[in-house]
């Protein structure tokens, strides 16, 4: 899920993959490779992610989905996660069919 996340930040931004990865200081497949879900991002690329848009690292490890010593309590995060990313998907779409009109 958190690839999925770090993808619908970059789209909210209207960046492409290849102005991310410069801002960022990695290269366009790493980037692609991430929002694919095929590579998991480092903690030190996500802290990049969140000095670029200026949100915390914690609002970004919501959606990971594997948390150390995970609790019961982390079902539930994980489907509010999951929520949320609905949510940003329905807006993308959104955005983008008003884009096409």
């Amino acid at each position: 899920m958190i690839h999925e996340a770090l993808r619908l930040i970059r789209v909210f931004h209207d960046l492409k993959q290849v102005e991310l990865a410069e801002k960022l200081g990695v290269s366009k497949s790493h980037i692609s490779e991430i929002e694919k879900g095929r590579k998991s991002p480092s903690l030190d690329l996500i802290q990049r992610y969140a000095t670029e848009f200026k949100i915390p690292v914690s609002s970004i490890m919501f959606f990971a989905e594997e948390l150390p010593n995970a609790r019961s309590g982390d079902k539930i995060r994980s489907k509010i996660a999951g929520k949320v990313i609905d949510i940003l998907r329905f807006v993308e779409r959104k955005a983008d069919a008003e884009d096409a009109a």
